[in-house]
């Protein structure tokens, strides 16, 4: 049974890192054709057709997509680290850590990255307008290449019982506590930056991570007195999860970036770029955990009001 987890582990990761290929390609695309195609006038424009790149909802799209991307591939490469930590490292306590880390951080990388990868590819697909819907840009190919991976390999409701059952009630959710704590000491980091982008990532970071904590609370607490219920609010107990992780990824990435640029240290635009895409994350995205919060604490009975004869 143990070998067989282990081959899963790193089999959902290598489904993750696939979604966010997916992705990345979809992302590729569709900036290639937005900086291509004119439509219209951009807002602000004083004559002739504009790239569609200048219209401010094919940028959120873009953005979008770039955002989301980033999150998926950071928390994959997040959840690798731990991996080779639990295998390689000397030290006993440091290998048993690790491998409590990865194990909570697998399903939540693998739903995560191939959610992200239909998301971003649909996104492409509209970005292409009817072009995307025709296979001459492939922009359709990669979301048909997308549909599959959030179903092999353990589909995202099968990741979403594993992550409350066996990677959270189990140990009383001391691993996700302990995941937790590492995102909270990311705060005084972003304390100490200044400027709104970080005021911003901060203090949505900070929100995020509250409603993560109290979403683990409620598992636990429920799961063994009420299972059903538990399980009703599973995947949203997920996606809380893969949220909230993306933008403790995007966060760590700005203050590398802010580092950087404080060192005069490489490309000045790339650094701020990626702070800028953290901050659209923080922003647009991490928001949402305050409804999925919500939806954990309140769907189960929702969910199973109806009898199976009433669908």
């Amino acid at each position: 049974m143990a070998c067989m987890f282990t081959m899963m582990n790193q089999a959902r990761l290598s489904v993750g890192v696939q979604g966010v290929a997916i992705a990345e390609r979809a992302t590729q695309a569709a900036l290639t054709y937005a900086r291509d195609r004119k439509q219209g006038r951009a807002i602000g424009a004083t004559s002739g057709s504009s790239p569609i790149i200048a219209h401010p909802d094919v940028k959120r799209m873009l953005l979008t997509m770039r955002a989301l991307t980033r999150a998926a591939r950071a928390l994959c490469y997040a959840t690798a680290v731990v991996l080779d930590r639990g295998e390689r490292s000397i030290d006993e306590r440091v290998r048993a850590a690790a491998q409590e880390r990865a194990s909570l951080l697998t399903p939540v990388a693998k739903a995560f990255a191939t959610d992200i990868g239909i998301e971003v590819a649909s996104l492409g697909v509209q970005v292409h307008g009817g072009m995307g819907f025709i296979e001459e840009t492939g922009a359709a190919q990669h979301y048909r290449d997308a549909r599959i991976i959030t179903i092999y390999e353990g589909t995202t409701g099968i990741q979403a019982n594993d992550l409350i059952g066996r990677k959270t009630a189990r140990d009383g959710g001391k691993t996700a506590a302990m995941v937790i704590a590492e995102m909270q000491k990311l705060d005084a980091e972003l304390a100490e930056q200044p400027g709104a982008e970080f005021a911003a990532i901060r203090r949505e970071l900070a929100a995020a991570v509250t409603a993560l904590s109290v979403a683990v609370e409620w598992i636990v607490r429920t799961y063994g007195s009420d299972a059903r219920a538990a399980h009703a609010a599973s995947v949203p107990y997920l996606e809380l999860w893969g949220l909230a992780a993306g933008g403790w990824q995007m966060a760590r990435a700005a203050l590398a970036a802010a580092k950087r640029l404080a060192r005069a240290d490489g490309d000045v635009d790339f650094y701020r770029a990626k702070i800028t895409t953290a901050r659209f994350y923080a922003d647009y995205h991490l928001p949402q955990t305050a409804a999925l919060k919500h939806a954990v604490l309140t769907a189960g009975e929702s969910v199973l009001a109806l009898a199976d004869e009433q669908f």
